[in-house]
């Protein structure tokens, strides 16, 4: 069970809990998405759609495995049905696959002088916020160092695979 001022994943959002209370005998969370202060969520403590953060070790080895992450690789017209599936799973693996896909190709599409596609915008701004959120929590950083600190990585991910 989780303790006031834990936090934990609700869906997809990062929360955190600021009150334990009993509504008819049952234990239920108040929880605050830290991404939108002014909501609050009340929910059972035993609800499946809560889990705890991953843990350093675990944000640490995706960042080690970067490199071997398979991007995603289908047909123009397929990509966003395989965005929309890939956001909505929501695991932290599945969203750095999403990220590293429309980072390379936002690369790749500067580079050659084209525009960065509208929904490449949308969903890697979702993606980021879903995972980042997450991973500035368990590295004790803020969301834009964070960020900072990803896109280094895949920067230096580009160098070594040029």
């Amino acid at each position: 069970m989780f303790k006031i001022n834990d936090y934990l994943v609700y869906g997809k959002d990062v929360c955190l809990v600021k009150e334990i209370k009993k509504i008819k005998e049952i234990d239920y969370y108040s929880l605050e998405p830290i991404n939108d202060t002014s909501l609050k969520i009340t929910v059972p403590v035993d609800s499946n759609k809560i889990r705890s953060l991953i843990s350093k070790d675990e944000v640490n080895k995706i960042i080690n495995e970067m490199s071997s992450i398979e991007v995603i690789n289908i047909e123009e017209k397929f990509l966003e049905s395989e965005y929309r599936k890939l956001l909505t799973n929501g695991t932290p693996l599945d969203l750095i696959k999403l990220i590293k896909t429309i980072y390379l190709r936002n690369k790749e599409r500067t580079k050659n002088k084209k525009r960065i596609m509208d929904k490449d915008k949308d969903y890697i701004d979702k993606a980021e916020e879903l995972l980042y959120n997450e991973f500035s929590i368990v590295l004790d950083l803020s969301f834009e160092d964070t960020r900072k600190f990803i896109n280094n990585k895949f920067d230096k991910l580009i160098k070594k695979e040029s």
